[in-house]
């Protein structure tokens, strides 16, 4: 690493500072991406991200849901939540750095990229930002970052030991796409919703499919103002009342917001490595475009997903009543 400016070293703690700030909660990360994203058009990445991060906290506030709550122990409530946490955590902590740094690059018209090591990011994600500032592929960029976020977290999250044993190999996840854990959603206004879902979650070349079918969706000229607008009119709680609250039909699942259900978790980094220099770059990833299988319109689905769970949870509280 070369020599640093005197400039150069405020930047690097600034952008530390409030990657720390902004990196308190799925809240405040889920409303930083979106900020950025308004100021940086160009980094559909961020959009993507925000919109992604509006799931996360929806699915940790389903862990306080009636349902969830008469189905699963505590316990295993805490480490879904914590998994969750931690792997957004992880994503933020890696990524925003990087946006931090394209932003000031191009508001002084300088690359900054080389102060990216001092931020402990894959030498991958290095040279495509160098790359983007050279040929402006949007798409690409897009592609790469994805391919980063799902890379940091699959040896500290998806192959922890903890996290493996108790949440990826567990019941309850092997059943998680009947519970639509696996499943991101894009909401509408007009009370429509749109999505993809994985198969598989644990693996790392689905998950990237996943993020590449999503941000073909996200950017769908037709749909794009739709889930924009739905963004920037409604503030993210972590409730489902998010968006259920625009459907035309009326649901009774009463989803708690975020701040009032979880602690604030604090964090530690560990020793880092850099991932792209432990795994080859599949060819894949990359070269090619992701394709629907399914529809992506998913209202009907998802409205027969809530009758669905309702229906569960009645009969597990029949059950629970009987054993008395």
């Amino acid at each position: 690493m070369n020599h640093l400016t005197i400039q150069e070293n405020e930047l690097i703690s600034q952008i530390k500072a409030e990657t720390t700030q902004k990196n308190m909660d799925n809240i405040s990360r889920t409303d930083a991406y979106f900020r950025y994203f308004k100021k940086n058009p160009d980094i559909i990445w961020s959009f993507l991200a925000s919109m992604v991060s509006r799931n996360g906290g929806w699915n940790m506030c389903d862990l306080k849901d009636h349902f969830f709550e008469g189905v699963l122990e505590p316990q295993t409530r805490r480490q879904l939540f914590l998994t969750y946490e931690r792997a957004n955590w992880l994503i933020f902590q890696d990524v925003f750095p990087q946006l931090l740094i394209y932003q000031y690059s191009t508001k002084i018209q300088s690359p900054m990229f080389h102060l990216l090591p001092y931020f402990q990011v894959s030498t991958f994600i290095q040279a495509e930002w160098n790359k983007y500032w050279k040929e402006k592929d949007r798409e690409r960029l897009t592609t790469a970052l994805i391919i980063n976020e799902q890379n940091v977290i699959h040896k500290p999250v998806i192959l922890h030991p903890i996290y493996k044993k108790k949440v990826f190999h567990s019941a309850i996840f092997n059943f998680q796409d009947w519970l639509h854990f696996s499943c991101v959603l894009f909401p509408t206004l007009g009370g429509e919703v749109y999505g993809a879902s994985v198969n598989g979650f644990r693996s790392l070349s689905k998950r990237i499919n996943l993020g590449k079918r999503l941000a073909k969706i996200l950017t769908h000229p037709r749909l794009f103002p739709y889930f924009y607008e739905f963004a920037e009119k409604t503030p993210h709680t972590g409730s489902r009342r998010d968006y259920e609250q625009y459907f035309k039909l009326r649901t009774t699942r009463k989803s708690p917001i975020l701040r009032a259900a979880f602690p604030i978790i604090v964090h530690h980094q560990h020793e880092y490595e850099d991932w792209s220099k432990q795994r080859k770059i599949n060819p894949i990833w990359l070269h090619f475009a992701a394709r629907h299988r399914h529809p992506i319109h998913l209202t009907d689905w998802y409205y027969e997903k809530i009758n669905q769970l309702e229906l569960m949870a009645l009969l597990h509280k029949v059950l629970d009543i009987k054993k008395l």
